[in-house]
């Protein structure tokens, strides 16, 4: 495996390549999307990309934790959180090791 790291410019280069939008509006369009994405789980709402996975947001209530290295009690704030559900189709591909 290599540790290459997808970013939003392979991304927009894809769409480049595999649609034929020009540079920029390729890139406009990844844009667009992401923010679809941010807006909508910001707003409470699952975003479910079929054959891809649920992406989510899990609101965490208080609790305590404890420090490993001292065992000191510390209150944990509540929070929310992003969860990402991958589809079994995209388990079964990662499994694989993208041989599909």
């Amino acid at each position: 495996m290599s540790p290459k790291t997808l970013t939003r410019m392979d991304l927009s280069e894809a769409v480049f390549q595999e649609v034929g939008l020009s540079r920029n509006e390729s890139a406009q369009l990844v844009e667009s999307v992401l923010a679809h994405m941010s807006d909508a789980l910001v707003e409470g709402e699952t975003v479910k990309i079929s054959s891809f996975g649920t992406f989510g947001v899990r609101d965490k209530s208080a609790r305590v934790g404890r420090n490993p290295k001292t065992g000191e009690e510390v209150p944990i704030h509540p929070r929310r959180v992003l969860t990402f559900r991958p589809s079994h189709l995209m388990k079964d591909r990662v499994a694989a090791g993208n041989k599909s």
